[in-house]
This record gives structure tokens, C-alpha cells and sequence, in this order.
């Protein structure tokens, strides 16, 4: 065997090894994928549409049928039914913390300011409603409870319905947030807890200062009431609070387009402004008919809102268990056709693996007999037929190469082939694969190189399963290799603290397409060369990367296209 001290004077610079290969996946995995519904599911996200509008405008005309019947009347005076205040009370604050329990949990998935400013006025809603049911004469004192005087709960009114109408303005103006993606706009994930618990922290203090100047500084407030009647600056005052809401109504019309949120929010404004108007603006005073019927708008408006988000609610758990339903069917499914796919797959494999022999055995016998023939034993040959003769034990061979790959690889998908670990001197696994293909090197005109240290080196593997790798890397070379040479590289490297042993195999052919390097290891996997495909199966590389993994190696690859490529084998050596 020819030795050259080193193939860098041959090949060129040595090149970098690459530690990434692609993976291998022997058993196809099916992949089902469940349809998903891309509707928006949330109602300050979900658009309005034509349904919608119409049934929010038939709740609004309602509203507006009955308020033009009952305007006329509003002075009208009713018995007075104390009970009512603390019955319609604990109901709006119920309602109302319920809706904003509702929006805070759509502001935790959509963490949009305009959804953590509404969840706020319906918590704002639902304190001053307490304060103001305590402070209200005659309920639980003849004068109210806190200290309450007789200006409180009109303020607290006052208080109540501007408040509320002001985070709706900022709901409005906050709300374009929703056009982004779920979850993309607004505050961090991890603030979200943060900003509910500050946001009722921030309404319960403003709640008790409210509370607060209504009672002990009731002094320096306007007279709103007086008695029972509403004194003239505090219907101008009421009047104000009325275009406040009227003001919120008009801003949510404007911010377009409308989530199904904001045409009930609309309704809500719409029942609000009847409220003010029939008990606050147009009424006599308490106990009348406007001040019933205004209450009346006011336990519907809480209503509305909390109406449609516990329909949103149940809506969505329909869906989530739709979805929920038809994943766990598609799941099954695509374990049943796993389970098809595997069963398939191993009487296959076990059916390529228990034919090695019958395979084999026919073939080996046509090219042992062609050989016996060639050798002229049987008697003399002619020109014509020493080459036909020639031809088939040519065929032969490369037959049995081809199917010896595929019974191979089959046996290591089946888990069935058997390594044979022993001391093995890695010169002499060289100086056979050199050996065996000198001839199809000499036969192209190429140079076949060998660089090896003088010291043997040794490594625990199995023999067969190294020469077949070699064989294949070499054998990859010459072919690919129309000119030049093709060199063996045998060396001993420090890699993450242990030992290996690196087998390089370098070429000056075509090289490969960086476009094609990826899918080099793959099973049936040929890459074009300039002019022509060459010959065989693709199995190559992929058996002699599956050989490497069950001896604890790899293969790696770095080649320039028109230069030549190294192929190069890492194997521990302990």
C-alpha cells in the first residue's frame, strides 16, 4: 500500500469539521391537524355585525318607546316604598361586579387598557352603589348611615353616574388597542394581576374619597335636593352629568369599527341618559314616577353588559368543548394510523431482514459460478463470451452491494443487527478498504493517498461495521472524483475531554450544491452531479450515518462545490 506523509500537499488546505448533521427518522409520523375556528371569540374583539346591530338597536328603540311614555308622567308622584333603594341596590352591585369580574377576565388574556379602564367603572359602579344604598335616608337610619347629610346620596348620584361615564370615554379612547393581536398590545403578561389588583386598589380609595366629601364636606357642595325634591341648580348639576353620559355615547360612536362590546356599551349609555333624564332632569323629586322609572333604566343598563358576556361565556364553552372533541377524535385517529404505520413498517423490516439469506444465497452462487467460468475450468472461452460472462458477474456484484445496504439498514430499523465489539487496529481496517478499491482508483486515473500515524491506534468497535463505512466514504470518493486524487486521513483528537479517533476521507471531484448538503444523509438520497446522475440506491451515507450513531460517532461534512468535499468519522475511542 502507498503512504503519503500527508494529503494537505495533495488536497489542498484540511478543512473544518461541521458537528451538525441532518436528523433520521426511520418510522413516518403522521401529522393531524384539527381544524380551528378563527372567528373572534371575544366580545371586545369580535366585529359587529349585521345581527348584532339589529337586536342592540332593538333593545335601544325599546328603551326610547318607554321613555317617551313614561317622560310625560315623570312628575307624577308614587307611594314611597322604602325597601326599594336596598332590593335595586344589592342587585346593580351583584350585576355589576359580576361584569366586571367578565371584563377583567378578557383584559388577563387580552391585557388591553381599554378592557382594564371598563373592568374599572363597573367595579367604581359597584362601591359607590354600596356607599350610596348606606347613606340613603330612611334605609337604615332616618338620615342614612356614615355620617350622611341630606346633599350625600344626590352627590354620591352625582358621583356615581359622571364617574362611570368618564371610563367609558376612556374605554372608547383606549380601545384600538383590540386591532392587535391577542395579546400583543397593552401591558406585559406578568403585570397583568398587578394591574387589576392596583386599578380596584385606585377605585376603592377614590370610592371612599368621594364618599368622604360627600359626607364630612357636604358643606361646601351645591344643595341638590331639597327634602325630597330637587332644588333648580341641582338639575343644572344633573343636567351636566346627563351630557356626560351623553358625551360617552357620542365617543363610542365615533371610534369605529364597533366590537359587539361597543354596541351594547352604546345601549348601556342610551338606558343611562334615560335614567338621569326621567329620575334626575325631568322628575319632581324622590318616589316619583321618573325616579322609579329612572332606576328601572339603570337595572337594566347593569344588565345588558352582563347579559351578553354570560351568553359570550356559555358560547365559549360550547366551542371549547367542540374543539376539545374533535382533538381528541383526530388524536385517535392518528393513533390508529401511527399504530397502521409502525405494524407496517416492522413486517417490513422483518420481512427484509428474515430474506438476507434467501437474497443472498442465489446471487452469491451466480457470481461464484461466473467466477468459475471466467477462470476457464469448465473449458476455453471466446472474446464475446468472456465479456457477456464479465458482464454478469459485474451486474451480480453490484446487485449483492445494493441489497446487502438495504438488508443492512433494515436490520438496524428492525433493532435486530447484532455489534460485535473488539479491539480494532484502525491501519489495518484502512489498509483493506485501500486495498480493495486500488483498482477502481487506478482505473480512473486516480491517486489514492493514505496519511496515518506510525503508532497504531486502537479503537473498541465493531470491525465489520467500520470497514463498511469506510468502504462506503472511499468508495463515495472515487466516484464522485473524475480527476485528482482521494486521500484517508487517520488521526487522534481531544474533543469535550476524550479521546477520539477521526477518519477523514477528502476528494477533489464536483463537490456538492450548498442547497444540497442538508439532505445528504437521507435514505434514497442522490445528489446530481454537473452532467449526470451516478449509479445506485442513495442508501450509502444514510446506512454508514446509522452504523456511525450504533458505534457512539457520527459523520460530518464540509465540501466547496468544484473543488471536492471531506467526509469525516468520529468515533470515542475508549
Amino acid at each position: 500500500m502507498r503512504h503519503a506523509r500527508s494529503c494537505t500537499g495533495q488536497l489542498g488546505e484540511s478543512v473544518k469539521r461541521r458537528t451538525r448533521g441532518p436528523p433520521w427518522s426511520v418510522q413516518r409520523r403522521l401529522r393531524v391537524s384539527v381544524p380551528t375556528d378563527e372567528r373572534p371569540v371575544f366580545l371586545s374583539t369580535s366585529p359587529a355585525g349585521s345581527g348584532d346591530r339589529q337586536l342592540a338597536l332593538a333593545v335601544a328603540l325599546a328603551s326610547v318607546v318607554i321613555f317617551l311614555a313614561a317622560a310625560p308622567f315623570a312628575k307624577v308622584p308614587l307611594a314611597q316604598v322604602t325597601a326599594f333603594i336596598p332590593i335595586y341596590e344589592s342587585a346593580l352591585v351583584i350585576n355589576d361586579l359580576i361584569t366586571a369580574v367578565l371584563v377583567f377576565g378578557q383584559f388577563r388574556i387580552l391585557r388591553s387598557r381599554a378592557l382594564l379602564a371598563l373592568g374599572s367603572g363597573y367595579v367604581f359602579t359597584a362601591f359607590i352603589t354600596v356607599a350610596h344604598a348606606l347613606t340613603f335616608p330612611g334605609v337604615f337610619s332616618p338620615t342614612g348611615l356614615l355620617g350622611a347629610g341630606p346633599q350625600t346620596t344626590a352627590w354620591l348620584y352625582i358621583f356615581w353616574h359622571g364617574g362611570f361615564a368618564l371610563l367609558v370615554v376612556a374605554y372608547a379612547l383606549l380601545k384600538n388597542e383590540g386591532r392587535e393581536p391577542i395579546g400583543s398590545s397593552g401591558l406585559p403578561r406578568s403585570r397583568v394581576r398587578e394591574a387589576v389588583f392596583f386599578s380596584v386598589a385606585a377605585v376603592l380609595a377614590a370610592v371612599c374619597g368621594l364618599t368622604l366629601f360627600a359626607t364630612a364636606g357636604q358643606g361646601a357642595l351645591p344643595a341638590v335636593m331639597q327634602a325630597n325634591r330637587i332644588a333648580t341648580q341641582g338639575q343644572i348639576i344633573l343636567s351636566i352629568v346627563w351630557m356626560l353620559s351623553l358625551l360617552a355615547l357620542g365617543v363610542l360612536w365615533r371610534r369605529r369599527p364597533h366590537t359587539v362590546l361597543d354596541l351594547w356599551l352604546m345601549v348601556v349609555m342610551c338606558a343611562w341618559i334615560f335614567d338621569i333624564a326621567l329620575s334626575g332632569v325631568l322628575n319632581a323629586g324622590r318616589f316619583d314616577l321618573g325616579w322609579y322609572a329612572g332606576r328601572v333604566y339603570g337595572l337594566l343598563a347593569a344588565s345588558f353588559v352582563l347579559l351578553v358576556l354570560l351568553s359570550e361565556n356559555g358560547l365559549l364553552h360550547a366551542r371549547l368543548v367542540e374543539a376539545y372533541e374533535s382533538e381528541r377524535q383526530g388524536h385517535r385517529r392518528a393513533q390508529e394510523q401511527n399504530i397502521e404505520l409502525a405494524n407496517a413498517n416492522q413486517a417490513k423490516d422483518r420481512f427484509l431482514a428474515s430474506m438476507s439469506h434467501e437474497l443472498r444465497t442465489p446471487l452469491n452462487a451466480i457470481i461464484g459460478f461466473t467466477g468459475t467460468l471466467l477462470m476457464k475450468l469448465p473449458g476455453p472461452l471466446n472474446a464475446d463470451q468472456e465479456k457477456q460472462l464479465r458482464t454478469v458477474q459485474g451486474s451480480g456484484k453490484h446487485l449483492l452491494v445494493l441489497i446487502n445496504d438495504m438488508l443492512d439498514l433494515a436490520k438496524i430499523e428492525a433493532g435486530k443487527i447484532e455489534l460485535n465489539l473488539e479491539p480494532t487496529v484502525c491501519q489495518d481496517v484502512l489498509e483493506e478498504a485501500v486495498a480493495s478499491l486500488r483498482p477502481l482508483a487506478e482505473s480512473k486515473g486516480l491517486e489514492l493517498l493514505v496519511a496515518a500515524p506510525a503508532t497504531k491506534l486502537v479503537v473498541q468497535t465493531d470491525r465489520r461495521a467500520l470497514s463498511q463505512i469506510v468502504l462506503n466514504l472511499l468508495n463515495n470518493a472515487i466516484k464522485f472524483t473524475e480527476r485528482g486524487s482521494a486521500c484517508v486521513t487517520l488521526a487522534r483528537r481531544e474533543a469535550g475531554g476524550k479521546a477520539v479517533i477521526e477518519i477523514s476521507v477528502q476528494d477533489t471531484g464536483v463537490g456538492i450544491r450548498p442547497e444540497d448538503q442538508a439532505r445528504l444523509f437521507g435514505a434514497f438520497t442522490q445528489v446530481d452531479t454537473a452532467t449526470r446522475r451516478q449509479e445506485g440506491t442513495g442508501l450509502g451515507l444514510h446506512l454508514s450515518q446509522k452504523l456511525a450513531a450504533l458505534l457512539g460517532g457520527k459523520i460530518t461534512c464540509r465540501s466547496e462545490y468544484g473543488t471536492g468535499s471531506t467526509f469525516t468519522l468520529q468515533l470515542p475511542q475508549g
